[in-house]
């Protein structure tokens, strides 16, 4: 099923598989912000990743002595979300752990994602709820994909991404089994910009950590048009394109990919969330669309 939501500026569309976000509309200049889920090269639009960020080492995660399987980014981007009771600039999609789930995932929760417009911004809201009698240890993650070039007129290398704050920030390799290398790479030094490149992506995603910046913007050399993407609150940014694609992946994540010597224990994998009993969790992320 799928659904939109409207304002006088912005027209989104979500479907409730994965409750993922198909497209961002902007009605003042008639551009298409969100890629179109192209199965040549990425037949996805902005997958939400929970409970897990990334790959496990092996697929498999360790709890209480007992292992657990769980293929990339988990399973929510592939479950139906209900929809719940609509509101005038808001849309609420719910995922709630079933039997099925806690085979792979023993905790109880309930996950949902709002989608909200105000003006020529969209907001998502995740909220994470544990619905059991234990820690809830997850992690969570967006995935939006945007068409670049936005405009014909222009080219994939005419674009480039600009941080609110000068970074010296390295890039965490990416193994070939999708695990994150013990021993990053010199990427950001003294700099607040990266120029987009396809052959930036050529072994796999761009991954920073901690960083000072919380917002990024993608800007154009020869046209005007562009986006204020905010993260405030997540400790790791993906950025990442499938090869020779017309787009570029703003990841903000809570949590992120085991790394090659992880020990496969959930409780202390790098970047886990965790909510206690009866308490619930939240994150948002934003975007200004011009």
């Amino acid at each position: 099923m799928n659904v939109t939501l409207e304002n006088e500026r912005l027209r989104i569309g979500v479907k409730s598989k994965g409750a993922e976000l198909l497209s961002v509309f902007n009605k003042q200049n008639q551009l298409e912000y969100m890629w179109s889920g192209d199965p040549t090269f990425w037949g996805k639009t902005s997958p939400v990743l929970f409970p897990i960020v990334g790959m496990l080492k092996d697929d498999t995660f360790v709890y209480q002595d007992k292992k657990y399987q769980l293929s990339r980014h988990g399973f929510a981007r592939d479950a139906e979300f209900d929809l719940l009771p609509s509101e005038n600039n808001r849309l609420n999609f719910t995922l709630r752990s079933s039997t099925e789930s806690l085979l792979r995932y023993p905790f109880d929760f309930q996950l949902t994602i709002s989608y909200l417009l105000e003006e020529n911004f969209l907001k998502v809201l995740y909220t994470v709820e544990n619905k059991g009698k234990e820690k809830m240890y997850f992690s969570l993650g967006a995935h939006p994909a945007f068409n670049v070039p936005l405009i014909s007129d222009s080219t994939y290398n005419d674009h480039y991404l600009l941080f609110n704050k000068i970074e010296t920030a390295p890039r965490w390799p990416i193994s070939g089994g999708g695990l994150i290398e013990s021993d990053p790479v010199s990427f950001l030094n003294n700099s607040d910009t990266i120029k987009l490149d396809k052959a930036l992506f050529a072994q796999d995603a761009i991954v920073l950590k901690h960083l000072a910046s919380d917002r990024v913007s993608l800007r154009c050399s020869t046209h005007p048009y562009g986006f204020d993407f905010i993260f405030e609150g997540f400790p790791y940014l993906g950025i990442w394109a499938a090869k020779n694609a017309d787009f570029v992946c703003i990841e903000p994540w809570c949590g992120i990919a085991d790394s090659v010597n992880h020990t496969q224990d959930l409780v202390s994998k790098e970047g886990i969330e965790i909510v206690n009993p009866a308490e619930s969790w939240s994150r948002m992320w934003k975007v200004q669309f011009y």
